[in-house]
């Protein structure tokens, strides 16, 4: 007998995934639901499935499959959309808010008008750039970036011209390079000012997507690094912008930007 599961569709900046409340609705096999979900012709289309549970350490936890399904480690878009989904699903009245994660437990802070959240404020812990830059090679052509770790990986790139880059070429090639034996996220990114940032992204699991939360903190990161930005920089990516702020102090990368459902569903398993 089928069973219908309820779904949200949300976006963080246009990086869509499908919410479940997994407390409600357990699943048993999220990697094969997440590639039938994800598909764009014939399921509900997304970049993925995140199922918010519970926790012993957090007030929720999380995981999250890409539309490979394959488990991804973190996810800044998802993580500001779940702050949305706990507080207007009334399963918490708090503004200040924490989820478990497979890269550790993440705070977040709700600015809420009217019962409804507006934008969220991510702290995304410490981030580790490398100290120097690595050159390969991959689909025939010689890329030289930053690896940073944002608790899961990224390679940034930075470009003089953003718009000529072969993203669906490039993309997978370097996402799979030996370099990366785990796979990586890779980041384009063109320096507008100090300030900001345009970045196009390619991640690990997902392919092209329209944001990407983890990598707008390690574009900032890499741009410190390498003396190409300041700490507090508005990132526009294709779906949208997020403000990332990398604190001198504690050493702490916060990340803000909104969320929005999209709509509900039910769908059978």
């Amino acid at each position: 007998m089928a069973q219908q599961i309820r779904f949200t569709k949300m976006h963080g900046a246009g990086n869509d995934y499908i919410y479940v409340n997994a407390v409600e609705y357990p699943l048993d096999n999220p990697e094969r639901l997440s590639i039938a979900w994800s598909a764009p012709h014939t399921g509900i289309g997304a970049d993925g499935l995140v199922m918010i549970g519970s926790s012993d350490a957090a007030d929720f936890s999380m995981r999250i499959f890409n539309a490979d399904g394959s488990e991804a480690l973190m996810c800044g878009n998802a993580v500001r959309c779940i702050g949305k989904y706990v507080y207007e699903n009334r399963l918490t009245d708090k503004t200040y808010v924490t989820l478990d994660t497979l890269s550790g437990i993440k705070k977040l802070k709700l600015a809420v008008d009217d019962g409804k959240v507006r934008d969220v404020t991510v702290d995304m812990g410490v981030p580790s750039p490398a100290d120097v830059a690595i050159s390969i090679e991959a689909a025939g052509e010689r890329y030289t970036g930053l690896v940073v770790s944002m608790g899961n990986p990224h390679f940034v790139i930075f470009v003089d011209d953003i718009d000529a880059i072969d993203l669906p070429v490039a993309g997978p090639a370097l996402e799979c390079h030996p370099c990366f034996p785990g796979r990586t996220n890779v980041e384009f990114v063109r320096v507008i000012s100090s300030g900001e940032i345009r970045m196009r992204v390619w991640e690990r699991g997902s392919g092209i997507t329209q944001a990407c939360g983890t990598g707008a903190c390690a574009s900032v990161a890499a741009g410190v690094s390498m003396n190409k930005t300041g700490r507090r920089a508005k990132v526009c990516m294709d779906g949208g912008e997020l403000l990332v702020d990398w604190d001198e102090a504690s050493g702490r990368i916060y990340m803000t930007g909104g969320a929005v459902k999209v709509f509900e569903g039910t769908i059978d398993i």
